[in-house]
């Protein structure tokens, strides 16, 4: 969980700097990194995504994100990771999504931010699925659910495709989730038979001109330091990347 002191007010810091992508080393794709709506240990998390040589991040929290997207000014980027959980949003921002979507943008979907925005209808068939918090408009028995600390043995279900190439089956000490809702037509890619967790945990996805990719790990500290973890993350990023050299 988050701790209120110098971890958030680190990420205050990051979220003031501004978007920054404009002056990005030529050799590195940008990324827009969403959080906001959920804890998170924050210090691990830039840490992490500091770490990756392949890529300039910004950290940008919501409200602020969906801002930039309901403008022009995300779609400088080459890459957005949603790491939020976030329910708040205007016509004019989702219309930046779908713009965002139309142009090729490609987008990284990681763990909670599969239970945002619960009462944006079209927001699960970008993302390719769905958790049901008691907010959503289902009925109570399709409400989804969630375990902490739980061992989960990650099995790679599509070893030829770009986000899992010449990936073995790993354990992750991880926040499982179950009883969610996975559209038809993604492609899953990661699988999980642990009790407390729905069966697929990670799958493909594309919306408009782009790639979509969601991984339902990445809960905390154990999650980000975690080298599998972190070579599907890049991966994933990789992937999604309209103009970049996998297909």
């Amino acid at each position: 969980m988050i701790r209120i002191s110098c971890s958030f007010l680190l990420l205050l810091l990051l979220t003031a700097i501004g978007t920054g992508c404009n002056s990005k080393p030529e050799d590195k794709l940008s990324v827009m990194v969403v959080v906001g709506g959920h804890s998170f240990d924050t210090l691990e998390f830039v840490e992490m995504f500091n770490s990756f040589s392949e890529f300039e991040t910004d950290t940008v929290m919501q409200p602020r994100a969906n801002r930039l997207i309901g403008s022009d000014a995300a779609d400088e980027y080459d890459i957005i990771v949603f790491y939020d959980m976030w329910n708040d949003i205007d016509s004019t921002e989702k219309a930046g999504y779908y713009r965002l979507l139309d142009r090729g943008i490609g987008m990284v979907f990681l763990h909670h931010s599969l239970a945002g925005n619960q009462h944006w209808e079209e927001f699960s068939k970008i993302i390719g699925g769905k958790y049901h918090t008691p907010k959503s408009n289902v009925d109570s028995i399709r409400h989804s659910t969630y375990k902490h600390d739980i061992e989960i043995n990650i099995q790679i279900t599509r070893s030829d495709h770009p986000v899992t190439r010449n990936m073995a089956d790993f354990t992750l000490l991880d926040e499982g989730y179950g009883n969610i809702e996975v559209k038809d037509d993604v492609m899953v890619i990661l699988k999980t038979d642990h009790e407390d967790c729905a069966e697929n945990v990670g799958w493909v996805n594309t919306y408009g001109n782009s790639k979509v990719v969601y991984l339902m790990q990445g809960h905390d500290k154990h999650a980000y330091a975690n080298e599998h973890f972190r070579t599907l993350l890049k991966n994933a990023m990789q992937f999604v990347y309209r103009q970049g050299q996998y297909n």
